[in-house]
């Protein structure tokens, strides 16, 4: 059932839990996590950055694999198709194209351009029902290779771009995306609740999901967070589990090359871990 993220998330922040935004790179990701969450009963969000979308084949190929997979496996919870850390063009294609969530990502244009832009994300995505999420404060890390040192959000300016009419925020609170430095400080939740507080109870944003203690997640939930994206998890894990079966000579046993059965303890891996996140963030039978 593909639709807009918004209500899903307001549903979540009213309901005091986390909808997951998992990225997916490939038809056995996608599957997966369809599968995973329909059993789970949970709604989710694809996340789908520019270069996964480049490596699947396009905007249109990413919205057709997810609208015939969700039909041939009869998912009936909530997906949203979203696109992460969209450029400004990039947010435009990937609307035409069906997908029903944008994320601009404006954070590494100055304040003013950030909130112009976004302006105008969000006037084209309501127009045809997409919701729309916004980024104020860099999100430490690399993501397809944009590099953001990491800073907190200036809750002034959360407030002014909240007024856009963007439906969820990404909000900087010394969160970074990918693996986690073993000396990192861990989430600034004083930030985090200023954000909430001048952002009238808008669902926030919890980029960098992997890594960051269950304990800070839950507490971050309970101030306001309703998204939380995770994505290299998955990869790790799909790269050991697929390293295993390999290093244990599986491949060469019978047909054990073929790709079907090659890629299979990596997609048992994702379902692990899916299973685990949306029980984490207590999305389990919320669709």
């Amino acid at each position: 059932m593909l639709v807009s993220a918004k209500e899903m998330l307001i549903k979540a922040h009213k309901g005091g839990y986390g909808v997951a935004q998992i990225n997916i790179n490939n038809l056995e990701w996608t599957k997966t996590v369809l599968q995973t969450v329909n059993d789970l009963k949970s709604p989710v969000i694809l996340g789908v950055s520019e270069g996964a979308a480049k490596y699947m084949g396009g905007y249109k190929t990413v919205v057709a694999l997810v609208k015939a997979l969700d039909e041939f496996y009869n998912v009936t919870v909530p997906v949203a198709i979203h696109l992460d850390h969209g450029t400004y063009k990039g947010s435009f294609e990937a609307l035409e194209a069906g997908f029903t969530s944008i994320m601009f990502d404006g954070s590494h244009y100055d304040f003013e351009e950030n909130l112009a832009k976004t302006k105008e994300v969000v006037a084209a995505c309501h127009l045809k029902g997409v919701s729309v999420e916004a980024e104020v404060g860099s999100i430490g890390g690399e993501e397809d290779g944009v590099i953001g040192m990491g800073e907190f959000a200036d809750p002034e300016e959360c407030r002014i771009i909240s007024e856009t009419g963007i439906d969820f925020l990404a909000a900087g609170i010394g969160n970074i995306h990918g693996s986690y430095p073993a000396k990192w400080p861990g989430l600034n939740f004083e930030v985090l609740k200023n954000v909430q507080d001048v952002t009238d109870g808008k669902p926030l944003v919890l980029h960098g999901g992997t890594g960051i203690p269950a304990e800070q997640v839950k507490k971050a939930i309970s101030l306001g967070v309703s998204k939380i994206n995770v994505n290299t998890d998955l990869q790790l894990v799909f790269a050991a589990a697929t390293r295993k079966y390999i290093e244990e000579g599986k491949d060469l046993v019978g047909k054990g090359f073929d790709p079907r059965k090659l890629l299979a303890p990596g997609c048992d891996a994702i379902k692990k871990v899916v299973t685990d996140k949306v029980e984490m963030f207590g999305s389990k039978n919320k669709a």
